[in-house]
């Protein structure tokens, strides 16, 4: 692996951490965990899922819960190594181009069980999500229509930035580094979906996560500007001399 002298230039010309087989695979194993959970065994062994989850199930709704933290968590991994890598603190540790393949990699994995976290609901009996409720935004009106929509239309942008890593040869590299620009907008989206629909979103433990994720990400973007503007004053002052 190379030595970043100039790092996000060369990361930029880095080939993805996974292959695309790979990323496919892993994201139906997570639709397929899901739907086998959620409506598959209940409906083959309903004995089973009777002696299992009792006559109200609540399982699904904790698995939910559950699988949006550890995605949460996930995302806001990716977002923060994504600002390290360009601002040379990644030469620290854990390194560049590890660095890079660890974004990518929590990038691609928190979007799976984002995915997991929205499709294990269709086995909740009390809420009773149909799979159109769950893929539309906006398109239920059980539990927080408003609310439950941007955490999903942040989902779909989560998507389109972690794809857009195969992609940056067919659109170029200045649409992609646009395209790359809205995991912001898709980790404010799934914040603010965490914090007013999030049932736990109250608890202090979970409030401290939040503050901390947003805080540290502020920093690190603020910090990531003022490096640029540095640079930028450091090339004609180079140039003179």
């Amino acid at each position: 692996m190379k030595n970043l002298n100039q790092p996000s230039l060369e990361i930029d010309a880095l080939e993805p951490a996974m292959s695309i087989q790979s990323v496919i695979l892993m994201l139906m194993a997570s639709v397929m965990g899901a739907l086998i959970a959620a409506i598959i065994l209940p409906a083959w062994l309903p004995g089973l899922s009777a002696s299992i989850l009792g006559e109200s199930p609540k399982l699904f709704w904790y698995l939910s819960r559950a699988s949006a933290f550890v995605s949460f968590a996930l995302l806001w991994m990716s977002m923060a190594l994504g600002l390290i890598i360009t601002n040379k603190m990644a030469r620290l540790w854990p390194g560049g181009p590890v660095a890079f393949d660890l974004h990518q990699y929590t990038s691609l994995l928190g979007l799976g069980f984002a995915i997991f976290h929205g499709l294990i609901l269709l086995g909740d009996q009390f809420i009773g999500y149909s799979l159109a409720q769950i893929l539309l935004p906006f398109s239920s009106q059980t539990y927080k229509p408003f609310w439950v929509g941007v955490g999903q239309i942040g989902i779909y942008i989560w998507a389109l930035v972690a794809f857009s890593f195969y992609l940056r040869k067919q659109i170029g590299h200045k649409t992609w580094r646009a395209i790359h620009f809205l995991s912001f907008l898709s980790f404010a989206m799934s914040l603010i979906h965490g914090i007013f629909a999030g049932t736990d979103s109250g608890l202090p433990l979970v409030i401290g996560m939040n503050w901390f994720a947003g805080a540290s990400l502020l920093f690190l973007t603020l910090y990531r500007i003022l490096v640029s503007k540095r640079t930028v004053k450091a090339k004609p002052e180079s140039l003179n001399q």
